[in-house]
């Protein structure tokens, strides 16, 4: 965890804190991103004992969302932040709570490995899914870097990666489509796999939505709902 972007206080408790808060955020974001991979295994191979892991490690998450906000409200109520502390603890708050969805998402995944069949996964785009999965993961992966050290220059790199993520769900999609025509007894079966490369784009758009706070905080700027353009011109402008 890069140290230099924390404001220093008089009060040396309030920077642990604000580390402890961070490392924590990290520990989550691991977690999240060991849950998705294993996911996508469980998917993909049919391992039932790794998709019950998955579906049963979620908790974990939950309990470090949890504990995290919490700490972040005790710092709002009795540390009142302004500026850039401020926007820390909102980064925070905003960053657990899509990890969390990450996390239920990649639990979603594991469900629904669990509902097919061998056919199935002999018939559906399996190589394209692990490459989506592996690009996710890869992109969450990054996006926990960018926050570690909040570089927003690679919080903009990481964002960009979800245009590919988004071509592959609508490639897979398109592909299972035409399967579901063409044996219209798989749909019910083929439609999970339909619902877990749809979770993948969504943990995607999660891990966007964390290089925006990274930009938030940083620049003091909200790039939310804005093109990729848009958000690497406000990544290199003046800190506020």
């Amino acid at each position: 965890m890069d140290k230099s972007f924390f404001k220093q206080h008089i009060s040396q408790q309030f920077n642990a804190e604000l580390e402890d808060i961070i490392k924590k955020v990290m520990t989550m974001g691991g977690l999240v991103e060991q849950q998705l991979g294993d996911a996508v295994t469980a998917m993909v191979e049919g391992d039932t004992a790794l998709a019950e892991t998955v579906m049963t490690s979620d908790y974990k998450v939950n309990a470090l969302e949890v504990e995290i906000d919490e700490e972040c409200t005790h710092i709002l109520a009795r540390r009142q932040p302004t500026a850039s502390d401020l926007r820390l603890v909102i980064a925070v708050i905003k960053t657990i709570t899509d990890l969390e969805r990450m996390g239920d998402e990649a639990e979603r995944v594991g469900r629904m490995g669990l509902q097919l069949l061998d056919s199935d996964r002999r018939e559906a785009p399996m190589d394209e899914i692990v490459k989506m999965g592996q690009l996710v993961r890869e992109m969450t992966r990054g996006v926990l870097d960018a926050f570690a050290r909040m570089d927003t220059e690679q919080a903009v790199r990481v964002a960009q990666q979800d245009i590919q993520i988004d071509s592959l769900y609508e490639a897979i999609t398109h592909k299972l489509m035409k399967q579901m025509t063409a044996s219209p007894d798989a749909v019910p079966r083929l439609m999970d796999i339909v619902w877990a490369t749809r979770s993948l784009e969504r943990i995607g758009d999660r891990a966007r939505n964390i290089c925006e706070y990274v930009v938030y905080f940083v620049k003091g700027k909200n790039v939310r709902h804005t093109s990729y353009d848009q958000m690497a011109a406000e990544a290199t402008g003046d800190r506020h």
